[in-house]
């Protein structure tokens, strides 16, 4: 029986040049936000959580004195220490493991940065509770991630044509659940923003290397969704569709 950790480490142990090169992992407004926010609270060792191909990391590095690249494939890592010495990015260190066992001390790190993968984690109530203990009193944690909906029929269709795409995916989350998460592990929230992804169908499927019959099934729901459905996810005629996207900042009390 496999676990979901085994899942995920083999939907993505050969994929990491394909993240590297993803444009929608590459870009974002979230980074200068992440970039002002460490300069403005002199976030020294910052944790980069699920830093797959670690485009979080190079954007913050030259902003930080240390950044620790931490993902639950070995693979992912070591791509991001061989492209931190190619970019001289000499403050990236990097370490495997899960999001829910994070080997640091109490109180280790200024601050937490975690993009694009909280979807995957196998237990988000544990992992949080993680983070929690490893960010120092008055620490920061910066989430961004795709949301899903409280609205039954939205939230069944995209969680579908996640898991359809890519079977280690767990869940989108809606704001509401993210707001309970992050209270019940201690945090205080201290901003909430939302903002849009387009996300190009090809690229999305073809980074995952979803098989053809799994794309003709996501293609098949997408052509059945009803009117709301296209309307809210702006579902185009090539399957290409947006969906929100949370930007959440926590502290930790002193």
């Amino acid at each position: 029986m496999k676990t979901q950790h085994e899942i995920n480490q083999q939907q993505y142990q050969d994929k990491s040049k394909s993240y590297l090169n993803s444009t929608v992992h590459a870009k974002g407004i979230e980074f200068e936000k992440m970039q002002g926010f460490i300069q403005k609270h002199q976030l020294k060792h910052v944790l980069d959580l699920g830093c797959g191909g670690g485009h979080v990391s190079y954007q913050i590095a030259p902003f930080a004195e240390q950044v620790t690249a931490y993902d639950l494939t070995a693979e992912m890592v070591q791509l991001v220490v061989e492209q931190a010495k190619q970019k001289k990015l000499n403050n990236i260190v990097g370490q495997q493991g899960a999001a829910e066992q994070l080997e640091f001390e109490d109180d280790h790190f200024d601050g937490v940065i975690s993009r694009y993968s909280a979807h995957h984690w196998q237990n988000i109530r544990q992992a949080m509770s993680e983070i929690f203990r490893v960010v120092k009193p008055s620490g920061k944690v910066i989430l961004v991630d795709i949301l899903g909906t409280q609205q039954p029929i939205l939230d069944t269709f995209f969680q579908s044509i996640e898991s359809i795409r890519d079977p280690s995916h767990v869940r989108n989350y809606s704001l509401t659940e993210w707001t309970n998460f992050a209270e019940y592990a201690g945090f205080q929230i201290e901003t909430i923003e939302k903002q849009h992804l387009n996300l190009d169908f090809q690229s999305w499927v073809g980074r995952m290397q979803t098989p053809s019959f799994a794309i003709e099934t996501i293609r098949y729901l997408q052509q059945k969704a009803s009117d709301q459905v296209r309307n809210y996810y702006q579902i185009q005629d090539d399957g290409s569709f947006r969906s929100e996207v949370m930007y959440l900042v926590l502290s930790k009390s002193s």
